[in-house]
Parts: structure tokens; sequence; C-alpha cells
């Protein structure tokens, strides 16, 4: 059975069970800060767990794609080594919020399992709570019951809290549940094992398909439980793993979900894939192609959901997926150029039908990941001169942890990497150093971001908060629910929720709004305002001495207008880039704040000058037109798109969404926007480049950010005016300026190499002969490049030349080493590690080839000394 369709089936299955089925949810998340990535089935609907939002229906089923690789859900270094372990997989499920419980959930698993799929029931098994007496929970009894009618009891185990009690996070919902696992090992391997023995025991072919949870409990801060008021059922089966089932092999890469993509890497790199490794080498290859093969998907759909490779945040755990699968090929399958890219169209082909994301963004995607490879390859290139920089400067036969750690920590240099390359050398790596170094950056990494936060105080029952900022700053209020939260980095905050609330939460790219809550005695600021799982969190410092009375909440006016203005702005920038540079652009990312806009665009190379100034001029025009807003709240999508809406990849839509129009401009927003487009004032692009590869940025400002910048222009003017003496024709005494400094530059040029020319004739009488080597170490007063110059003319000498010379030109140390070729090779001496230990005592460092190489420092007291220890290196 393809997987085409075993999906099918599964959603047919529960839609004729009456599950409304739904699309899945981005695998990015931008409006739940406790998450980076979908890691679940459940994520998208963890609001209607919590009781914070209605669902449509009381019944849904889909295929949610999901990512593991960071947090208490971490399966990366897993990934490649087993072949069930994955970072992006498709978690099938069927959902319940308050209607049906286990009964249901347990007959319809196994009667899509056992009559739909048709597996054997007697290579299954079923685990339920075993109960728990440090909870207070019993032994899940009603499970056990239902699942006696369907099977044997010897296939009915007990599981622990580990195993069988799933908990959405420290905090929150949580429950009993009750897996299903499969065996389908050969006849022989269940003779000698029986099955039972291996459940939950992470044996490659006795794995986990289905769980069902029954949620009935949260989770508080002091880690107690307490029942929830409704009983719901979260389920997922991994779909990667099913498709194994039932495709009956022994890997889940030796499904259709991975053999197109793996095939495509044996193409491209002349690799061989084998479902059973011969030897050490087979194996590493194998884990190589299983490793490409699992982490482009998942860098993939990341990047077509809206998530570029970067240095921060979720962009970072992207970025270093694909880093682990470029150096597994660069090490394993030895391959030097960009090629994973390429695995974008195979990906489109096979899974564009069921999320069509993958086949519209193929072409951003493919260039994203190509610029990032050949980036990493050269950083590869980089690390390679590194370590062999660290090689050479090492003495003893194991190289130190904390020097591998800083090439891993610093250039991204990989530490399995490292160590193969020391094997292959004869050196050891001291693992238990890099381990230590890598331990104390965590440490510290915790320590920054530790948080903890306490239970909701619920005030007001129910789900009763409204928002209102869209046609009110002011608004009389009462608090509903509030709770501490304790961070090493922001200290002690409070998060108020409000019944009504003229405050935007931070989403869309705009920053969320600032103001007070102001009681008869008492201002309260809002510092921020952000948004999670369909509550609206007011930021303070403080409570309200009285949390029960009512309160007026007052928006920041002018950051809100401000903010508004930046808003419309992008519409019209959006607008304006697809009329100049076309159609193909599309928005990748925004900030809106009070301050400024930023705008990420597909496009494929940069914007000119020309074209700059034309989008600047076409939202300015529409300034000027004086476009009214024309606001469409609650229209169904569907409509809304049909009529011509912009709708953003990677965005989680509603059934009714709320449209923003401003002449032919129309995008679905929840934005905050001006009323019309005279209020923006005018529009001023400060900047435009490169984010990733087909992706630009501009950013730019409106309004005040507009009058400030022109302000600040016609000061620097003016003191340039001034400077020059107020001169009638300000460019043509710049120009003039320039013409003079060049003429003057030649002129010092010319004297600097006289000078080292004479310098040159002095320094011949001072070169020693010690152990056979043409030695001289000088401070000489030139700037670096005469210093170069001398050095290569004192080199010309013979080939047994060691220079050493020193500058300090402007109060900054500089040291220039030679060393000629054939020293180089005889005495196995290097310029860089010279250098190197030179630079300590002017307190710098620098770096460069064996025979040539310079350091720069802050101590110019230093150079004496680090002139006198020159000489230990020929002696």
């Amino acid at each position: 059975m393809k997987s085409q369709d075993i999906r099918k089936q599964f959603l047919d299955f529960f839609h004729s069970k009456g599950h409304l089925i739904v699309p899945s949810a981005p695998i990015v998340l931008k409006d739940d800060p406790t998450l980076m990535f979908n890691n679940s089935g459940m994520a998208q609907f963890k609001e209607y767990f919590l009781g914070n939002a209605t669902p449509k229906s009381k019944r849904i089923a889909d295929s949610q794609k999901c990512l593991r690789v960071s947090g208490k859900h971490n399966d990366l270094e897993e990934v490649g080594i087993d072949t069930y372990h994955h970072t992006m997989f498709e978690m099938l499920g069927n959902w319940s919020f308050g209607d049906y419980f286990k009964k249901e959930a347990i007959h319809w698993a196994w009667e899509l399992l056992t009559e739909v799929y048709k597996i054997d029931k007697d290579i299954l098994y079923v685990t339920v709570f075993e109960g728990s007496e440090e909870e207070n929970v019993p032994f899940d009894q009603e499970a056990y019951d239902i699942w006696k009618t369907l099977i044997s009891e010897d296939r009915i185990l007990l599981g622990n809290k580990k195993d069988n009690f799933w908990e959405m996070g420290e905090q929150g919902p949580c429950g009993p549940c009750s897996e299903i696992h499969v065996d389908i090992r050969s006849a022989a391997e269940k003779a000698l094992i029986p099955g039972k023995e291996l459940v939950n025991a992470d044996h490659p072919h006795v794995v986990e398909i289905w769980n069902n949870v029954f949620m009935e409990f949260n989770r508080k801060a002091d880690g107690s439980l307490e029942k929830l008021p409704a009983q719901h059922v979260d389920t997922g089966m991994g779909f990667e793993r099913l498709c194994m089932v039932l495709q009956h092999v022994q890997s889940n890469y030796d499904t259709d979900v991975f053999a197109p993509l793996i095939q495509k890497i044996e193409s491209i790199t002349g690799a061989k894939y084998t479902m059973k490794a011969k030897d050490d080498a087979e194996e590493k290859i194998n884990i190589a192609i299983r490793v490409i093969a699992d982490h482009v998907r998942a860098v993939a759909f990341a990047i077509a959901d809206g998530q570029l490779p970067s240095n921060t945040g979720a962009g970072y755990v992207i970025r270093r997926i694909l880093r682990r699968a470029i150096r597994y090929g660069f090490t394993f399958l030895d391959t030097k150029e960009a090629f994973i890219y390429k695995l974008g169209e195979t990906l489109s082909e096979q899974m564009g039908d069921a999320f069509p994301e993958i086949r519209s963004q193929k072409n951003l995607v493919q260039n994203v990941i190509r610029e990032e490879e050949n980036s990493f390859l050269r950083t590869l290139d980089q690390g390679l001169q590194l370590l062999e920089n660290v090689i050479a400067s090492t003495k003893e036969k194991t190289v130190s942890g904390q020097k591998a750690f800083e090439l891993y920590d610093t250039f991204g240099f990989p530490i399995d990497l490292t160590a193969l390359i020391l094997r292959e050398r004869g050196l050891a790596l001291d693992e238990a150093g890099f381990e230590a170094a890598m331990q104390q950056q965590k440490a510290r990494s915790r320590a920054a971001s530790e948080t903890s936060t306490d239970d909701w105080t619920i005030l007001i029952e129910g789900n009763t908060e409204t928002f209102v900022g869209y046609d009110e700053l002011e608004k009389e209020v009462k608090i509903t629910r509030y709770r501490k939260i304790d961070s090493k980095k922001d200290g002690k905050l409070y998060q108020i929720v409000l019944d009504n609330t003229p405050f935007y939460p931070e989403g869309g790219g705009q920053v969320g709004d600032k103001g007070t809550l102001f009681t008869a005695n008492q201002a309260i600021e809002v510092l921020d305002t952000k948004k999670e799982n369909n509550l609206i969190l007011h930021l303070t410092k403080e409570l309200p001495e009285n949390p029960e009375a009512s309160f007026v909440a007052v928006v920041n006016s002018k950051l809100r207008r401000d903010s508004a203005g930046n808003h419309s702005a992008t519409h019209l920038l959006h607008q304006a880039l697809r009329s100049v540079l076309g159609t193909h652009v599309e928005q990748k990312g925004s900030l809106v704040s009070p301050n400024h806009l930023r705008f990420d665009f597909s496009h494929f190379a940069k914007v000119t000058d020309e074209e700059l100034q034309q989008v600047e001029d076409f939202v300015n025009t529409r300034i000027k037109e004086q476009l009214p807003l024309v606001e469409r709240r609650s229209i169904p999508f569907a409509q809304a798109v049909e009529e011509g809406a912009m709708a953003l990849f990677g965005e989680k839509y509603g059934d009714t969404v709320r449209a923003i129009k401003f002449g032919d401009s129309m995008e679905l927003c929840g934005g905050i926007h001006v009323k019309n487009t005279a209020d923006i004032w005018h529009f001023k692009i400060v900047s435009e480049g490169a984010v990733a590869a087909g992706i630009r940025r501009i950013e730019a400002i409106t309004d005040e950010g507009v009058k400030q910048f022109f302000a600040t222009k016609e000061q620097t003017l003016k003191e340039i005016k001034e400077t020059l003496k107020n001169p009638q024709d300000t460019v043509k005494a710049v120009v003039a300026l320039q013409d003079d400094n060049a003429k003057l530059k030649k002129q010092v040029e010319a004297l600097l190499k006289e000078k080292a020319k004479n310098l040159k004739g002095e320094l011949v009488q001072e070169i020693q002969e010690i152990n056979g080597v043409q030695f001289l170490a000088k401070q000489v007063d030139l700037d670096a490049n005469g210093a170069k110059d001398l050095a290569y003319e004192l080199g010309n000498l013979g080939t047994n030349v060691f220079l050493v010379l020193a500058t300090a030109e402007e109060g900054k140390p500089m040291l220039t080493c030679y060393i000629s070729k054939e020293l180089v090779a005889e005495k196995n001496l290097n310029a860089g590690q010279v250098v190197r230990e030179l630079g300590k005592y002017i307190q710098g460092g620098g770096g460069g080839q064996p025979f040539f190489a310079t350091a720069g420092g802050k101590n110019p007291a230093g150079i004496k000394e680090a002139l006198s220890k020159a000489v230990d290196f020929i002696k």
C-alpha cells in the first residue's frame, strides 16, 4: 500500500466517524512563545485543551507536520543512527474535545488497524497505565477492561509514568495513555525472545505506532494534579512507522516515504545504500544517507513555512539540522560540493499533493539550502585550516578539548569531524575537556533562560476575554486571571488577562502595545502585550492592590499610531515590490515597531537603486492619494482569497479572516492600521540587502521617523559645510579635498617605500646567524604595509631567513613574521604559530600562512618582550 493511500485511509476512516478533517498547521509556530515548532499533533489544539477557545468541531482529525529537535522532545542525535527516529515526521491524529472518551478511542484505533489496514492481531501489543501512588492516580482499569474485549490479556502490558502518562509540559493538561505496539520481527526472532519483553525497549522492530492519550488532569505549578472540567482524547500515530508496518519492510527508510530521496542521493553521490550493512564502512554510509534524507525534509518544510536558517532561535535550529546533514555528506560520502538542495525537486514531486506549500515554495527552498550548503562548506574549509594550526601547535599526542570546543563554538566546525581527522593523524582528542567546555556553556545558557511560572489565579471563570483594540484605545476592564513568572533574564513579572482589552498582542510581525492600567490611586505600567494559547497577556512589574476592582486600560496612543503607520506601509511596500519587481515577490517575514519597519521578501537579485526609487515613489504616491482603510472583519477565508486578498505561507488562518484594503492592496491581516494612507505622511527606504539566497530585506521608516531622518541629514550637512569653511558649492569642495588627499597619499607611500629601502640596508647589518638561520627581531618605524614590504625584501636575501618585525603606528602594536619556505619545511616552523605565541605579549593575536603571518594587539609596551622571545623558536 502506498503512503499516500495510507494517509487517505486514515482521514477517510475518521471522517466516517464524524470527525472534521483539518489541514496541518505550519511546522513553525508563530503564536505560542512556549514552543519553537509543532512538536506533536496536539500542539495546534492546545488552546482547546486549556479551555481558552472553542473548537469548530468536537471531533477533529488531521495529519500534522511535526519537528522534534529541541527541548524535552529532542531526537536529533538519534536520527540516522537508528532507523525509526526522525526530526520531521507526520503525526496522524484524531481528537475529541469533551466528546467521546476511552471506549470509542480504543475501539476505533483497533478497528482501523486490524479491519481497515488488516494488521495481524497476533503481532500487536497494548499498554495501559499501571497507576502511581506518588501522583495519587489509580491503575487505568477502564482502559484495561475495554482492551480485554479486543485482545488476549497476555498482550495487555502495564506501563509506568514515564511510558504511559503523557504530559504537554511541566504544567498543563495531561493524563494516562494507552499505546499500541507492533512486533514485525521474523518468526525465528520471536521464538527466541517474546515481543512483550521488547515493548518500550527501543527495539527497531518492536515499536509504538499509536498512542491514545486520555486528557483528564491539569498539572499545576507545584506538581499536583487536578481534574479537568471536561475529558478529552488526544491520539497520535506515527505515519512513517505505520508505513513501515503496512509495506512489510524493516525500516522507516525502506518505505516509499524515504526511498525516492535515498535513490536520488545515491544517483548524485555514487554512494550505495544497503538495507543490511556488512561492515562498519557500509554502516557509516547508510547512516549518512539516512541523516540527509531525514534532515532535508525538516529543513525544506521549515523554509516553506517561512523559517529561514539564521544564528538565533528557530532559525539556528534549522541551520543546525542542515549543517548536520552537510557534514555527514562531507565526511562519509566525500561530497565537497553542494548537492542537498537538489533533493527539493524529489520532495516536491513526492509530497506536493498532501502539502502544497512544498511544491509552491520549491524554488525558494532550493535556493536557500544551496546557499547554506556553500556557506558551510566554506566554513569547513576554514575549519580544516584552523585545525591544522591546532595540530601544528600541539606538542603532545592529545589535542586540547578546549581548543576543539573553540573550533566548534566559534567557527561551527563539527566535533565528530575533528575527532575523525585527529584519529587519521594518530592523535587523540581530549573528549573530557571538550565535554566540560560544552557543559559550562549549556549551564550558562540554562541559567540565563531559567524561568518559573506560577499557576493562574482565576478571578472570573469562563472564556470571556474580548479584544476591542481595533476600535478603542481606552476601556474599563476587569482582571479575569493573573500569574507570576520569575526569570533570570527579566526578573519578576506578572501576566494579566483582562475581560476586555484594547491592547494589541504581538503578532503578524507587529510588536505588542504598551500602556497603563489605572485605578483611583494606582497606575500600573503595561510593559508589553503577547498572546499565548489564545490568551492576551499583559506584562507588568506589579499587581494592582485590589485585583478584583475595575480598571481603566489605556494604550500608549503615540506608540500605537506609529506602529499602525509602519504596518500599513508594509502592505503598500508589498504591493509596490510586486508591481516593480514582479508577482514572484512574496512576503517572507516582517517586523513592525513604532520606530521602523522591516520587510523580508522573495527575490532572486539585488534590488537596484533605480528599482528602490520606483518602489519608494509607488508607496508615496499611494500615501498622497489618501486611500481610506477598507476593513472587513469575519469574512470567509475562501471568499477573501477569491476576491484577491494575499494569504501568506506559514500563517495559520481560521475559517473567517480579517481583510485589510488600501486601494488595490488587499491582504489578510490581524494587525493595527491607519484609517487613511495620508496618516503615514511619508515613506523612506533606509537599507536593502540579502538575508539568505533568494530572500531580500528592506528596512524603512515613516512619519516621525522620516522627519527625524531628514533633520539628522540636514544637521550633518550643516556640520560639513562649517568644517569646509562654508563654501558656496559644498560638493565641489569635497571633491577638491578628496583630490588633495589622494595626491598626498601617493607622496606618503613613495616616501615610506624610500624609507623602507634605506632601512633595509641598515637592517641587513643587524641580521645574526643562529643555528644556521639568518635571524632578525626588530621594531621599525613603518606602517603595517611598509613592514610587510620590508619583510619580503629581507626575505629575498636567502633561503634560511627568520624575521620578526614590530610596528606601533598610532599606538597600535603589530607583529610581522616572515620565514623562508625552505625553513618551514626543514625545521617544521610556522609563522602563524609564531605570531599567535608572541601576540600574547602585546595582548592580541593573529595568524596567516606558514611562511608569513601577522598579529595585532593592544599593548605597545609588550613589543620589547615579544621580540626578545622570538629567538626561542630557532634555538
